[in-house]
């Protein structure tokens, strides 16, 4: 069960933010290649947006599109977890960002096998979740690094 809230961990700090993720040298956006609909959404950039960075743009008209295509319970949620990240100290999100990392490195089958734990997790009852995370603060380093390593052993023997 604590290999569970390992995986489980992982998979929330992935999902909280994936633009975290590495991409290719970026073009410029131009700004009326965006739909109106993002125009409308990005407005405030329309003023400077030929000066922010291709990435930067990308990343925007990327995001508006995404923003546009969800559901209202979908965007509340990605507000809930823009809020979070917000809420986090600059040592938290670069934990996070390290965590997404060590996930995108792994094999995509390895990456869906945490996705299915952390399914698993969330099907939990609260007071189980809220068990396995105490159990979690409590060991030490040592303990977790332990348990980490049977955990990637585990999910490693899963796929060969």
């Amino acid at each position: 069960m604590i290999r569970a809230l390992l995986l489980c961990a992982c998979v929330f700090f992935a999902a909280a933010n994936p633009s975290l993720a590495q991409a290719p040298p970026a073009s410029p956006t131009k700004w009326q290649s965006l739909t109106p609909q993002q125009q409308q959404l990005l407005h405030s950039f329309q003023g400077n947006w030929d000066s922010l960075p291709a990435d930067r743009q990308q990343a925007l008209a990327k995001g508006s599109s995404r923003w546009l295509s969800m559901t209202p319970e979908q965007r509340a949620g990605a507000q809930q977890r823009f809020g979070q990240w917000r809420a986090m100290s600059p040592e938290q999100r670069q934990v996070l960002r390290q965590r997404w990392q060590q996930f995108k490195s792994l094999p995509p089958e390895q990456q869906q096998h945490v996705r299915e734990q952390f399914q698993k997790f969330k099907q939990m009852p609260p007071q189980r979740r809220q068990e396995l995370r105490r159990q979690w603060r409590q060991m030490t380093p040592e303990q977790r690094r332990r348990v980490t390593q049977r955990a990637a052993i585990s999910g490693h023997r899963n796929f060969r």
